[in-house]
């Protein structure tokens, strides 16, 4: 799903990747969130998105890159995905890196 919702109802190229400027705030579309853009803003770190509405002083642009987060961001986003099953996040780190667990959904 690549901004389909957003583009059909409120008539706008929004689509993953597309550099905008919220209310003065440049960034670019890093996720479909539904009714809404995932804005990952110039100021923020990578991977840290903003619900914003796609027609909310929002100027579209070209085409950009969308930032990819550090790696212990990304880890720590799958923990929060994760979360329930674990006593804390360093036993979902030591579950993460051993080669021997299996990916059947288990946890």
């Amino acid at each position: 799903m690549n901004c389909e919702y957003v583009q059909q109802y409120y008539n706008v190229p929004a689509c993953i990747g597309r550099r905008v400027t919220v209310d003065g705030k440049p960034g670019v579309i890093a996720k479909d969130c539904g009714h809404y853009i995932g804005v990952n803003f110039d100021a923020d770190k990578p991977g840290t998105v903003s619900h914003c509405h796609p027609t909310w002083k929002v100027e579209y642009g070209d085409m950009g890159n969308v930032r990819k987060p550090s790696k212990y961001a990304s880890r720590y986003q799958r923990y929060l995905e994760y979360g329930d099953g674990f006593n804390s996040f360093i036993d979902y780190c030591r579950w993460d890196a051993d080669p021997e667990r299996s990916w059947n959904g288990s946890v």
